[in-house]
């Protein structure tokens, strides 16, 4: 297990996707693959099981089954996030020991969503899980329903085992805690590249760099103005239905996963891969993980 401080040397955290066999069980051969992509494209890290990774949609043996293939296969070379947040603590906190005991470096802590909770009871959630081992906070109030204000962040970020956040609500937010000294990593990548050279965002947990690691790699590493406004459609297509629908389909219009889902997710419409092709077809496909976008027929997809 790496310390804190290596931790927070990741600038970039890809939160990455979980394929599946045409049988709709998670396919480790091609999970191998897409990791060591991201591993030749300089990337320091990947959130397991995370939303991106669809861990919603995972029983806990296959969650934690895959945080610990992660960690025998490639601890050696990447940083390893195992997602073992929960609304409910208790499931939490079991799932968090787990995964440490498999000797993952991290984990991503979520506040309890639909079951919500008040503010003295998202406190204590968070004060357990961090006392079992280092942790991001995920703040999305997108999907919880909740937002981690810093009233919140800025009491727990005093916890020994507090590493930062993983901040969704905008850059200006994220400014505020980098000067306090509480590291952050943004996660809308559309804002990525501005919360990094300019608001001092120590990086970004990506969807986007699934698909195209190196250049969000050259996106971390210096400014770039240009690419980043190359890549902002690519970006935006990226989230036009909830991720990580597109991120799913465009991996498997590359042909670098199988093309199966596990529903509820179904892919993007005809139209909407109309689109997103283009802007994948652009891009060199050196920087592609896959090969030159197809588009899906409806006889391709397997839904599970």
């Amino acid at each position: 297990m790496r310390n804190l401080e290596t931790i927070k040397q990741a600038s970039l955290i890809t939160a990455i996707k979980t394929p599946y066999l045409t049988n709709g069980e998670i396919d480790l051969a091609c999970y191998d693959d897409l990791v060591e992509q991201q591993i030749a494209a300089g990337v320091d890290g990947i959130i397991v099981g995370g939303t991106t990774g669809e861990g919603q949609l995972m029983n806990w043996e296959e969650h934690l089954m895959l945080i610990a293939h992660s960690v025998s296969k490639f601890s050696d070379r990447l940083l390893i996030v195992g997602n073992t947040g929960s609304n409910n603590t208790r499931e939490a906190i079991k799932a968090t020991e787990y995964g440490f005991a498999t000797g993952m470096d991290a984990a991503l802590q979520i506040n309890p969503y639909y079951g919500r909770t008040s503010l003295a009871g998202v406190k204590e959630h968070f004060n357990r899980l961090l006392d079992i081992g280092p942790a991001f906070i995920y703040n999305v109030a997108g999907r919880t329903g909740q937002d981690l204000t810093p009233d919140i962040i800025e009491p727990l970020a005093k916890h020994e085992n507090f590493i930062g956040v993983k901040e969704c609500g905008g850059n200006e937010r994220i400014a505020h805690y980098e000067q306090q000294g509480i590291a952050c990593w943004s996660g809308n990548d559309d804002e990525a590249h501005d919360a990094r050279h300019i608001h001092n965002a120590h990086g970004v947990i990506s969807v986007t760099s699934n698909i195209i690691p190196g250049l969000f790699r050259q996106l971390m590493d210096e400014q770039n103005d240009a690419l980043n406004a190359k890549l902002q459609p690519l970006m935006g297509w990226l989230f036009c239905e909830p991720n990580p629908i597109a991120i799913n389909t465009a991996l498997m219009m590359t042909g670098a996963v199988n093309p199966v889902f596990r529903l509820p997710y179904v892919p993007l419409t005809s139209a909407q891969q109309e689109i997103g092709l283009g802007y994948i077809n652009e891009l060199d496909v050196a920087d592609i993980v896959g090969e030159k976008a197809q588009l899906l027929t409806e006889k391709d997809v397997i839904l599970r």
